[in-house]
């Protein structure tokens, strides 16, 4: 197979991720004492298998080129904390969220592992890092960062902002309401999350991943405008133990609509073949976008170093930025 034949779908996969980031391990569920601690209205979740991340040279390629800036500063903050975390982190979550009377998103992580955390907090007493205290809970700042980290316990490591990691703490402890009782986010969590990567996005966070995925062709493919608004939201999940696994499902609220979307998406990629090099051309014509009952599906593999070249192609900066 070219690194050409698979050009489209997998620049879709490298939009989502954006909004969105050895032996490999599975995937497990977010734990739910981890959605416990996630404020209600969550945007999007992102739930990354680590050890399978870094154990894929093409997925911290993908990760260093798309991941939000952020979601960045939430990650390098972790790495320079005087934490393992290739030993001690599991599974890592960041979830974008509204805050209470704002039109503000903040954003929250929650690592799960094995952290040693009497070791870590005698670390912390030995630099005269000084906590703040939030009933039961102590937050330390992670070095000059800005970034704070709490440990509820020695399975789970809470981080962010210092407001952000509260937020979370209060959703925890029943203070405000936590994304356990968010039904409709609820709702889009995949049924099975074996993956390196899954998310979620509700329907404005679709919305704009559909835009940015249709770019300038929305203004040029009848009826997106109007099924855009449609979107219920979305999930997408991406896994590396074979290349590059990605699967994409739209929710929408009825089969026609589903079946417009797919229409409109394909129509898009016709539109973009207008300007393709006969490489791209392949690549779109071999685009596997459908629809079933009232979701819109996009399927697509390839391999590892079919990925890696799309990472540097012009095509693919175009989708990310």
């Amino acid at each position: 197979m070219k690194f050409a034949s698979r050009t489209f779908p997998l620049c879709l996969a490298a939009a989502a991720l954006v909004f969105a980031c050895a032996v490999p391990l599975l995937a497990s569920p977010l734990a739910t004492e981890s959605q416990a601690a996630l404020p209600y209205d969550v945007q999007q979740l992102i739930v990354v298998d680590y050890q399978q991340m870094i154990n894929s040279n093409v997925a911290m390629q993908l990760q260093k080129r798309v991941l939000p800036p952020d979601l960045k500063r939430l990650q390098d903050a972790l790495q320079t904390s005087g934490i393992d975390v290739a030993q001690s982190v599991d599974q890592l979550a960041f979830a974008s969220y509204r805050m209470p009377k704002s039109e503000g998103v903040s954003i929250v992580g929650i690592a799960s592992g094995q952290f040693p955390t009497t070791d870590i907090l005698a670390n912390f007493k030995k630099k005269k890092i000084k906590g703040t205290k939030v009933r039961n809970s102590m937050i330390y700042p992670m070095g000059s960062s800005g970034m704070s980290v709490v440990f509820p316990n020695q399975t789970t490591m809470i981080f962010g902002s210092l407001e952000s990691v509260k937020a979370s703490l209060d959703a925890r402890d029943s203070i405000s309401p936590s994304f356990l009782t968010n039904n409709e986010m609820q709702n889009l969590i995949p049924p099975t999350q074996n993956e390196a990567v899954w998310s979620i996005l509700d329907s404005k966070g679709t919305r704009t991943m559909m835009q940015s995925v249709m770019g300038g062709a929305a203004a040029q493919v009848a009826d997106f405008s109007a099924v855009q608004k449609r979107l219920l939201g979305s999930r997408y999940t991406m896994d590396f133990e074979h290349g590059v696994k990605f699967n994409l499902d739209v929710m929408t609220p009825d089969v026609i609509s589903a079946a417009t979307m797919s229409s409109v998406l394909s129509a898009a990629a016709l539109y973009k073949k207008m300007g393709a090099t006969p490489a791209e051309k392949t690549a779109i014509d071999d685009t596997n976008i459908t629809s079933t009952g009232s979701t819109l599906e996009v399927h697509v593999s390839a391999s590892d170093n079919d990925f890696a070249t799309l990472l540097q192609s012009s095509l693919f900066q175009s989708v990310v930025h």
